[in-house]
């Protein structure tokens, strides 16, 4: 482990807690609590309890882990290891109770490091959320509740998860009528920003978990400014499944002058054709008469589009249209901003657009590395420390992504050598 502890930046980590007054008998190292949840995920031990077992089976370990060891002559070696390792109480107190700003800190120490190894990281990212299982037994499909998917009945056993929707499908009914099929979950989701390359694979650039209730646009912004303070500049290219398809997340790639690479997503609403100046046609295929902008709610500037058979004057033809027969005919706004003419006029199937897509899949590879170290369903009860396991898992994989790196820099000249 001490090739992989040697990756991180640990002068990050506060040495001693400065809220606790002076003086006062020194306590463990805030580090070697960090160091040993990380153990706990690469030797894949999902409690607490089988962490300290392991520990206390490996001396060596727990002193390279840094912890203050507690001498005693009568025991092997002179160290007495089941007094040096904190119980499992303060164990899974520092998993609760660890500020999430140190890990964060260890993390973009990673992303840093990747930065340095890796050319032009960063410039086309992906977005994705994962789902994360409660440990509750609403989530148990074998627990006998009369109902275990009702928002108002909070889990006693995690009172910060959320229900939401996992997954939607519809169902052909026997009557031949459609009908949408809802799979619930209580938890948590964990959103990620990821980036990939070809020759050294995935990393992770940026995390935010909150409760699973939350949408998955929600958690673009809180993503972009962390992707940007991690990196130190703001991403061109951006690439997500349709979930992401909202104004905002063009604009944070027009605003780089990049592309954002996101399927659209009507909700339902038919798909209408463009005009010249970019503007969607009416019902009947006319061009749509501008009539006057003014600041959207959600925080666009907007185009007032109406009815080109009254405005700006009544031409004398007629329309069909419902709305013409009200005599106020169709009227639309649409978003003006660079992000919201993006979305509308993208060509999504130009040979650009596919190129970013592509990379998306990035996020999937990097949440399949997240579940084979346990992500998807931890054993914890509460949202910090869950948040802080999430946080210490991206951290697990970009370490490996920079052994990985620094392995293949490292057989370079040798390759080059046997290629000549």
């Amino acid at each position: 482990m001490r090739p992989f502890f040697d990756l991180l930046d640990w002068s990050r980590v506060p040495e001693r807690n400065p809220r606790r007054a002076w003086p006062g008998s020194r306590p463990q190292p805030r580090a070697a609590y960090l160091k040993a949840l990380l153990v706990k995920l690469c030797e894949g031990k999902r409690y607490v309890s089988e962490l300290r077992r392991f520990l206390v089976e490996h001396p060596v370990l727990v002193l390279l882990l840094g912890f203050r060891p507690v001498w005693e002559a009568s025991q092997p070696f002179g160290l007495d290891v089941a007094q040096t390792v904190p119980c499992e109480r303060w164990l899974r107190h520092q998993q609760q109770h660890l500020p999430n700003a140190w890990l964060q800190a260890l993390l973009a120490g990673t992303v840093t490091a990747l930065q340095a190894e890796i050319p032009d990281l960063g410039v086309t990212v992906a977005i994705d959320v994962k789902h994360i299982y409660a440990w509750v037994q609403e989530n148990n499909p074998k627990a006998y509740l009369s109902e275990p998917f009702n928002p108002a009945h909070q889990p006693r056993g995690d009172p910060d998860c959320r229900l939401g929707v996992k997954r939607q499908h519809n169902q052909l009914e026997p009557d031949g009528s459609v009908h949408a099929k809802k799979e619930y979950l209580w938890g948590y989701g964990t959103g990620l920003v990821s980036a990939t390359d070809a020759c050294y694979g995935d990393v992770v650039l940026a995390e935010y978990t909150q409760p699973f209730n939350e949408n998955d646009t929600s958690y673009f912004k809180p993503l972009h400014q962390q992707v940007g303070r991690m990196l130190g500049f703001a991403p061109i290219n951006w690439a997500g499944d349709a979930a992401f398809d909202a104004w905002y997340v063009y604009q944070a790639a027009a605003e780089q002058g990049g592309l954002a690479a996101v399927p659209l997503n009507q909700r339902g609403r038919p798909i209408l054709p463009l005009d010249a100046r970019g503007f969607p046609l009416c019902p009947r295929q006319l061009p749509m008469y501008p009539a006057y902008q003014f600041n959207d709610p959600d925080g666009f500037r907007a185009q007032e589009l109406q009815c080109p058979l009254l405005r700006p004057y009544p031409t004398g033809d007629t329309c069909d249209h419902e709305q013409f027969a009200k005599g106020v005919g169709c009227n639309k706004h649409i978003n003006i901003e660079l992000g919201g003419v993006m979305r509308l006029q993208l060509d999504r199937h130009s040979d650009t657009y596919k190129t970013i897509y592509k990379q998306r899949t990035s996020t999937e590879r990097i949440n399949s590395q997240a579940k084979a170290l346990g992500i998807e369903r931890p054993a914890v009860r509460n949202g910090r420390s869950l948040r802080n396991l999430n946080t210490l898992t991206y951290i697990v994989i970009n370490v490996r992504a920079l052994q990985r790196v620094q392995d293949i820099h490292a057989r370079a000249p040798t390759l080059a050598t046997s290629l000549c």
